[in-house]
């Protein structure tokens, strides 16, 4: 999607941006995400990055092999994964009921390299993006991607889940639209979300989602099946 701003690398971000823990979210350079905002603290943090100009929320998924209560935290506040991806806020709508309908367009990746203690109900951090300087060049990689691979996986996937897909607008995808937008749709969980998120280019990402879903596949093949004594 369009962005009325052009962010060329990591110096046109700012170092500290608000987060949005939410599992099994995965935003990726270029992807879009709807949300449905309704808690009081993230309404608020939408007004302020609204107010604020840049636009921009920071979407972070909590890792659950550090709980919160493990570690004595609150609840509320889980301990967070170090890598996420921040998005800019392009589609706003009012819902008439106190909720806002968004949409966020990813930008880049970025590394956490240290929790803010703020007055805000939300959460905010201050990230470093240079370590993804690569996410500001679009579709780099592409011609690395095996492309028949992932159709294959998506294929195996459709048929064995009864599901139908539009290919002739998938035939039309660029490669990292299309793997992009397969990893964010897939309903693999959290770490397997995390995993993608973190690959360090388009073609490790492709790699990484058609071995998830062939381990998927695979399992969903032996279900009732006996087991071996």
């Amino acid at each position: 999607m369009p962005m009325n701003a052009d962010y060329r690398g990591p110096i046109d971000l700012p170092a500290t941006i608000p987060v949005f823990p939410l599992p099994g979210a995965l935003l990726l350079p270029r992807g879009q995400m709807p949300l449905n905002i309704f808690e009081p603290r993230y309404l608020a943090m939408i007004d302020d990055a609204l107010r604020d100009g840049h636009r921009l929320i920071g979407m972070i998924q909590p890792d659950p092999a550090h709980g919160s209560q493990a570690l004595g935290g609150p609840a509320d506040k889980p301990p967070l994964y170090k890598t996420g991806c921040v998005g800019r806020i392009t589609q706003l709508a009012e819902s008439g009921d106190g909720r806002y309908l968004i949409e966020l367009t990813g930008v880049a990746r970025f590394r956490v390299e240290e929790e803010l203690a703020v007055s805000t109900a939300y959460r905010q951090c201050r990230v470093t993006f240079a370590p993804f300087a690569d996410d500001f060049v679009a579709r780099k990689g592409e011609n690395e991607v095996d492309r028949k691979a992932v159709l294959r996986a998506l294929a195996a996937f459709m048929k064995a889940n009864d599901l139908k897909a539009d290919w002739e607008d998938i035939d039309k995808a660029p490669n990292e639209a299309l793997v992009n937008a397969l990893a964010m749709m897939s309903p693999y969980g959290p770490p397997e979300k995390q995993a993608m998120l973190e690959a360090p280019d388009l073609k490790t990402r492709a790699e990484i989602l058609v071995a998830i879903t062939e381990i998927e596949l695979a399992k969903k093949n032996t279900e009732g099946e006996p087991q071996l004594q």
